[in-house]
C-alpha cells in the first residue's frame, strides 16, 4: 500500500519514469544505452514505490507504554531538560530514518495534541545532533492523561518536506499514522524522567509497535 501522504510525489515521478522509458524505448536505436536507461527507470519508480509504501501495524496494548513514532535507529538516550512542553527533567530518545526505511509516523501515545509548531530551518544531516537544534522541523506535545509526550519530526539533509496536518486539541491515537517525512529523517522524542526505557542505542524500531519506554 502506498502512503496517502506521498500520492503527490509518487504519481509525478510515476509519470516521468514512464515517459523516461518510454523514450529510452521507442527513441533510441543503440541497444545497450537503451536499455541501460529503462532498467534506471524502472528502477527509480521501484525505489519511489518502496519508498512510500505504509505497511500495516499491530500496536501493543499497555495505558503506561509509548511506541516509537519512525521506523529506523536510536542513535540518542540521555537525559535532558525539556522546557518546550514537559517542562522538566525528560528523556531523548532519537531516531535515525534512513532512505529505505518506512517514513510514515504514527502516534506514540493516545490523548490530546497539547502543542503543535513548524519550525523553519536547516538541513544538516539527521543522524547529527545539532540537526535537533537547527534543522527544520515540527513539534508536537500530547497530553496522555496522566503523563505528556513531546516528540520532533526532523528534516535531514535530503528530506525537504515534513507532513503533519494536526492541530491543537485534535485526538491522537497510539499506532495511528499522523504523517510523515520524506526522503532520510530523524524524531525525537522526549518521554517523562520517571519512564522505564526499553531501547538503547543501536536498536531497530518499528514505528507503531517497538515499545520506547514504559510510564512507571
Amino acid at each position: 500500500m502506498i502512503t496517502e501522504y506521498g500520492y503527490d510525489v509518487f504519481y509525478a515521478i510515476t509519470a516521468i519514469c514512464l515517459l523516461f522509458v518510454g523514450a529510452s524505448f521507442f527513441l533510441l536505436d543503440n541497444p545497450y544505452i537503451k536499455y541501460a536507461l529503462i532498467t534506471l527507470g524502472i528502477a527509480f519508480f521501484l525505489f519511489t514505490f518502496y519508498f512510500f509504501r505504509d505497511p500495516e501495524r499491530m500496536s501493543p496494548e499497555g495505558a503506561a507504554l509509548i511506541l516509537s513514532p519512525a521506523d529506523g535507529t536510536v542513535v540518542t538516550v540521555k537525559d535532558v531538560d525539556e522546557n518546550i512542553f514537559l517542562h522538566g527533567p525528560a528523556v531523548q530518545i532519537s531516531i535515525f530514518m534512513s532512505p529505505l526505511n518506512v517514513h510514515v509516523n504514527r502516534f506514540p501515545v493516545s490523548g490530546t495534541i497539547g502543542y503543535f509548531q513548524h519550525i523553519p530551518g536547516e538541513y544538516f544531516a539527521a543522524f547529527e545532533d545539532k540537526a535537533s537544534l537547527k534543522n527544520e522541523q515540527t513539534h508536537i506535545g500530547i497530553n496522555a492523561g496522566t503523563f505528556k509526550v513531546f516528540y520532533k519530526q526532523i528534516a535531514g539533509f535530503i528530506a525537504r518536506r515534513i507532513v503533519a496536518d494536526l492541530h491543537v486539541g485534535d485526538e491522537a491515537v497510539r499506532g495511528k499514522r499522523f504523517g510523515m517525512i520524506k526522503f532520510g529523517s530523524r524524531v525525537d522524542v522526549f518521554v517523562p524522567k520517571n519512564c522505564d526505557i526499553r531501547v538503547r542505542v543501536g536498536d531497530k524500531t518499528v514505528g507503531g509497535e517497538t515499545i520506547v519506554a514504559a510510564v512507571r
